[in-house]
């Protein structure tokens, strides 16, 4: 079933967890996910991100998307993840994505606001929410290796934090505290103490990005102070290339690409419910 970004997040408050934002710009990511988030019963977001466009484009793999939401046993929210446009989240928001991220982290912090508050204009008529997004990380939504590690120059500030808030009514804020996107080089250090204080001075949940390749444990850490949705793609993709290269080198005999398929969605689908236990408290 569909529903909005603000009922997922409250039933993350409500459960004391974060919900799982999976991009899935493939088939096999969306089925994975969609399976991994109802074997549990958890509700989940489906993400797709504008960078993800030389994979799929959003007017392709976005209906496929919302019709397996709306088919699924369990709550699902449709999502624009890093729009970099106000055109691009209209093309989410008119196919009937239910949530859109606009992500002008790296603009000047007036037009970052003048653009977001906007954002937050144009999904209201459509019914949505927005996630807004201030500070920086570095790496990119495709996972590319060639990243370094996070910046604390680059970190979100508390006080600015507010203030973007308020002047843009987003329902949650993506925010930079040691986290980065792909595949990390180094160990995260993760400032745990300014999660705490970007969640009081904003009044609304937290997201993370740059989910993948953190422990357990880490997770754990943040979701106790205040972080209510986690992105998570890197290292997914990677599990799933995994999963289709072992079963070439096991096989030889394998000549059509749907058992590639197939290995491929199994092993997205056995590291998106590790994370998605992780994220829920599920054990087992």
């Amino acid at each position: 079933m569909l529903i909005g970004l603000k009922e997922a997040l409250s039933y993350a408050d409500s459960h004391s967890c974060a919900i799982a934002a999976v991009n899935t710009p493939v088939f096999e990511s969306l089925v994975a996910t969609i399976r991994v988030a109802e074997k549990h019963q958890v509700p989940v977001i489906l993400a797709h991100a504008q960078s993800h466009e030389k994979i799929n484009r959003i007017t392709d793999i976005g209906p496929a998307m919302l019709e397996l939401a709306r088919r699924s046993s369990v709550p699902c929210v449709v999502h624009v993840d890093h729009g970099e446009d106000l055109d691009y989240i209209r093309t989410g928001l008119e196919l009937g994505f239910t949530s859109v991220m606009l992500d002008g982290s790296r603009l000047p912090f007036e037009e970052n606001v003048a653009r977001t508050a906007e954002a937050v204009r144009i999904a209201r008529s459509f019914g949505a929410d927005v996630e807004g997004e201030l500070g920086v990380m570095t790496g990119n939504e495709n996972g590319d290796p060639d990243q370094g590690v996070a910046d604390e120059a680059l970190y979100t500030d508390p006080e600015v934090a507010g203030q973007f808030v308020e002047r843009t009514g987003v329902a949650c804020l993506a925010a930079s505290f040691g986290t980065v996107h792909g595949l990390y080089h180094r160990e995260p250090h993760l400032d745990l103490d300014l999660i705490s204080r970007l969640r009081a001075r904003t009044g609304v949940p937290i997201v993370m990005h740059g989910g993948s390749g953190l422990s357990q444990d880490e997770y754990r850490a943040c979701i106790a102070r205040g972080v209510r949705k986690i992105n998570y793609y890197t290292y997914s993709a990677k599990a799933g290339l995994d999963g289709a290269r072992a079963l070439l080198a096991d096989r030889a005999g394998v000549f059509v690409y749907p058992d590639v398929a197939v290995a491929a969605t199994d092993a997205i689908a056995e590291d998106v419910g590790s994370f998605v236990r992780c994220l829920y408290g599920i054990g087992g």
